[in-house]
């Protein structure tokens, strides 16, 4: 099966059919848009849980679960993808997707109280979960590996700047519109990616006969879903502390975790595994993650924190929060073109290693310049800055990480980068939001102003991130360039 895939792929890049081409350019760009338009409506409800409490009359725990049943479906759907993106055609996966976000959007846009509205974000989830995978597969698959490091950089709009410009987007309606009108504008923009994926999708893949281990599905399920959900319920606790049930499903996530690793390496030694581990076994991929766990924190802490700060320190608006993040997300979508162009001619090494020497020192800033003096101005400036550092590792990662591969191993490799995502972000708003809310109540306990006791456990959550990020730095040097052509270095995998 892989010698024929590689076969079909030396065809391609030897003598590319302008017709074929066309039709690749064409799918891989609707796959980028769906993505994009999904992967937007992860992160709009968190500026809108108090429109919703008020609204919906539902406590705070309950409107979190808004954003933590999403997350929770997320990481249940995604460790399946895999088995989809073999045993399906690429039309139908697409199709389905799709159709279920634009769905789900619709009941959203519809729904009377809190339980429907829940139901929609669990519907528009399990579109969402298979989305990112598919695009990440179907471009691996599709473009030659000259001209990768570009659409990567494609993907790195999708990954860094839509979940960046949510808040944003949410902020600017919330501020004159009910809340129903996230979706109410987010419906006829998907429905028209629908229309414009049934005309223009094609079957660019072949299928395989690939078996479906029942078992590992339930693992998984019980496994990342404990994993994500203990993570989110520390994160959402707040000066309370956590409660026993989130270190319990934590506890139960990470045992179950444990048995569903054990089951992948025993099946994938008869190519019947549902996520295939053999990926961590190439060098570079299994660096490559630990970097995407960094990142991934790093980008969260900065979607969560800086709020925070800005409202509850320095007294700013949502929608004046929300247009200080604005330029940042701006400037890792017009970054994203020329880095990847970038990791084309250099390999992503060069642009790794400023780009992660950069995101640590902008934490480390954060971590001692925060306080109740600080400017807005100086926020915007470490922000982009930020934004700027995260821009040179994205790409860069993307194609490291999935060029390293086996083709066969395309689709479990993009499960796993797409799994790793969800858990890094709902572990990075754990570790963040939970350290936070501690030292600030201790402060608090201490006599410290409410503001001002704030800002310390904000520079505590920076010390820890600036930490991690410094750990990326040293990861960096050990990222190799992806060879073009599948050849000795696969030959053991």
């Amino acid at each position: 099966m892989t010698d024929e895939l590689v076969t079909r792929e030396d065809r391609a890049v030897d003598a590319p059919d302008p017709e074929i081409v066309r039709r690749n350019t064409a799918v891989i760009w609707v796959l980028i848009v769906a993505a994009f338009v999904v992967i937007l409506n992860e992160t709009v409800m968190g500026v809108a849980i108090p429109h919703l409490m008020e609204d919906l009359g539902i406590t705070a725990v309950a409107a979190q679960w808004l954003t933590t049943a999403f997350l929770l479906t997320m990481s249940v759907v995604i460790p399946v993808t895999g088995f989809l993106l073999r045993r399906f055609h690429t039309r139908p996966i697409f199709l389905s997707a799709m159709s279920l976000f634009v769905g789900g959007t619709l009941i959203a846009a519809l729904a009377p109280g809190f339980e429907v509205l829940l139901v929609a974000r669990v519907v528009q989830a399990s579109g969402t979960a298979i989305m990112l995978p598919l695009l990440i597969t179907t471009v691996m698959q599709l473009e030659p590996p000259a001209t990768r490091g570009r659409r990567m950089g494609s993907i790195s709009v999708v990954i860094a700047v839509a979940p960046a410009i949510g808040p944003t987007m949410s902020g600017l309606i919330l501020s004159v519109l009910p809340w129903r009108f996230m979706f109410v504008f987010v419906l006829p923009i998907a429905a028209t990616v629908l229309v414009l994926g049934w005309r223009l999708m094609r079957n660019v893949t072949e299928p395989s006969d690939a078996p479906l281990d029942v078992l590992s599905v339930v693992l998984a399920a019980l496994g990342f879903g404990g994993l994500v959900l203990g993570l989110s319920r520390i994160g959402e606790a707040g000066e309370g502390g956590a409660s026993t049930s989130a270190y319990g499903a934590l506890a139960v996530g990470v045992a179950v975790l444990g048995l569903f690793v054990w089951r992948q390496i025993v099946l994938q030694r008869i190519d019947d595994a549902l996520l295939d581990l053999r990926t961590f076994k190439v060098p570079t991929f299994a660096v490559s993650i630990v970097m995407f766990v960094i990142l991934m924190m790093s980008l969260f802490g900065m979607i969560i924190l800086l709020p925070l700060f800005m409202q509850g320190v320095l007294g700013l608006s949502v929608l004046q929060s929300g247009l200080l993040l604005l330029p940042g997300g701006l400037l890792m979508g017009l970054c994203a073109p020329a880095v990847g162009r970038a990791v084309d001619r250099i390999g992503p090494r060069p642009l790794l290693i400023p780009g992660a020497a950069l995101v640590a020192g902008v934490l480390w800033t954060l971590s001692f310049l925060l306080s109740e003096a600080t400017p807005w101005w100086a926020l915007l400036a470490c922000h982009v800055a930020l934004s700027a550092g995260l821009a040179l590792m994205f790409t860069p990662l993307f194609a490291a990480s999935l060029g390293s591969l086996p083709p066969h191993l395309y689709a479990y490799g993009s499960a796993t980068v797409s799994t790793i995502q969800q858990v890094a972000g709902a572990a990075g708003t754990a570790l963040f939001v939970s350290t936070m809310a501690a030292v600030a109540a201790s402060q608090e306990a201490a006599g410290a102003a409410e503001a001002a006791a704030q800002a310390t456990g904000i520079r505590a959550a920076y010390l820890i991130a600036a930490i991690l990020a410094s750990g990326a730095v040293v990861a960096a040097c050990f990222i190799q360039r992806p060879v073009d052509s599948p050849g000795p270095e696969h030959a053991g995998h």
